[in-house]
């Protein structure tokens, strides 16, 4: 096999990946492994599409979102609409990821204060308890 080429155990050992997650990708046509016989095997070119989508899923974005971002690199100008739209894309996810930990930050406060307030009531609770 030559070493450019991985197989599906490879790729998982690699990516920290499930079988499943692979054919589910390769269903959605965002890679395209070579068959051989009932094998799959990866070409660097699937690889890098596959690292790519990954990182594309950890940072939040659709799978349609990274389709029509890997897209982009067939178009011919040097990846320069690709890199533009990926940015583009990012800094919009990066405004809605700030938003979201502002959001969180605001329920985790108001949650400490209720956990604060609920064991002050079972505190008076057991202290009513514990004067009978």
């Amino acid at each position: 096999m030559s070493e450019d080429l991985k197989t599906i155990r490879q790729m998982c050992e690699e990516l920290d990946v499930t079988p499943r997650t692979l054919r589910f990708y390769e269903s959605k046509e965002l890679i395209r492994p070579k068959r051989v016989g009932q094998k799959r095997l990866y070409d660097k070119r699937s690889q890098a599409r596959l690292k790519l989508i990954l990182q594309g899923k950890r940072f939040g974005f659709s799978l349609e979102e990274i389709r029509q971002l890997l897209d982009l690199y067939y178009i011919g100008d040097q990846q320069r609409t690709q890199m533009t739209k990926t940015y583009d894309l990012a800094l919009e996810r990066l405004s809605a990821m700030k938003q979201q930990r502002i959001e969180l930050e605001i329920t985790i406060a108001e949650f400490e204060k209720q956990l604060t307030w609920g064991a002050s009531v079972i505190a008076d609770l057991n202290s009513a308890e514990a004067a009978e």
